[in-house]
C-alpha cells in the first residue's frame, strides 16, 4: 500500500517538473546581430543642432556687386538699313565673330515707286469704259482700265520713274480736253537694323563689302 502511494507521489512529481518546463520562458536570448561598419552612427538631436550650429555660414556681400569687367571697353552701334532679309541675314553672319552683342529690328519706310499718270475714277464701269473710247477716238492708245481694288474704273495711263516723262504724258492729255492727274506712287516698305555690341575701335565696314547705302551711328548701350 505504501509503495503505491510512493510510486503514485513521483509520477505526480514528474508531470509537475515536465509541466513547468513546457511552460516556462527561454532563459536565454539570441544576442543581437552586430551592425554593419557602413551603417550611421546615432546622433542625438541636440548634438546635430551643435554640428549644423558649427558650420560657418557664407558672408554676406557688403555692397552692390563689381561690374562685369571690359564693359567699359564696350560701344553699341546701329547698322543699316538693310533692305531683304537675305542681306540682313548675311551681313549678322558677318558680325558673328568679333560682336560681343548682336541683334536686329524691322521699322517701315516710305519708297517713292515714280509716278503716276490717269483719269480719276468714274461712277460705274460703262463711264470709265466711255472715257477710254474717248482717248482711243483722240488717237491714244496706252491705257488701262482699272476693274477692282480701291483705283476700280480709274483710266490709267501709264506709270513713270522719270518726273519729266510724266509730266510730258500729263501734258499731252491735258491738251486733249481731259480731267488728267499726275501723282507720286508711294509704298511702304521694311527696313531691317542691326544693333552691336562690339569693343571700341571695331572696324564693322570692312564685314560689310558689296552693301550700299548702308551706315553706322551710335547709340547707348542698355
Amino acid at each position: 500500500m505504501l509503495s503505491r502511494a510512493l510510486i503514485a507521489l513521483l509520477l505526480m512529481m514528474n508531470l509537475v517538473v515536465a509541466l513547468w518546463l513546457w511552460l516556462r520562458p527561454s532563459a536565454a536570448t539570441d544576442a543581437a546581430a552586430p551592425l554593419p561598419d557602413t551603417a550611421p552612427s546615432l546622433v542625438l538631436l541636440s548634438e546635430e543642432s551643435n554640428s549644423v550650429a558649427g558650420v560657418p555660414q557664407a558672408a554676406e556681400p557688403d555692397g552692390p556687386p563689381e561690374p562685369t569687367p571690359g564693359l567699359d571697353r564696350l560701344e553699341c552701334l546701329e547698322i543699316g538699313p538693310f533692305l531683304t532679309q537675305a542681306d540682313l541675314r548675311r551681313a549678322m553672319n558677318s558680325f558673328s565673330v568679333g560682336a560681343e552683342r548682336i541683334q536686329y529690328r524691322e521699322t517701315r519706310a516710305t519708297a517713292n515707286r515714280g509716278f503716276w499718270v490717269f483719269l480719276p475714277a468714274q461712277r460705274s464701269r460703262d463711264e470709265a469704259l466711255a472715257r477710254a473710247r474717248e482717248l482711243s477716238g483722240k488717237g491714244v492708245r496706252d491705257y488701262y482700265v482699272v476693274t477692282a481694288g480701291a483705283r476700280e474704273n480709274t483710266v490709267s495711263l501709264g506709270l513713270f520713274q522719270d518726273r519729266n516723262n510724266a509730266q510730258a504724258r500729263f501734258d499731252a492729255i491735258r491738251a486733249l480736253g481731259f480731267d488728267v492727274q499726275l501723282q507720286p506712287r508711294s509704298d511702304e516698305i521694311p527696313n531691317y537694323w542691326i544693333d552691336l555690341a562690339v569693343v571700341a575701335g571695331y572696324d564693322w565696314p570692312s564685314r560689310l563689302e558689296g552693301f550700299n547705302g548702308v551706315s553706322g551711328s551710335p547709340i547707348r548701350c542698355e
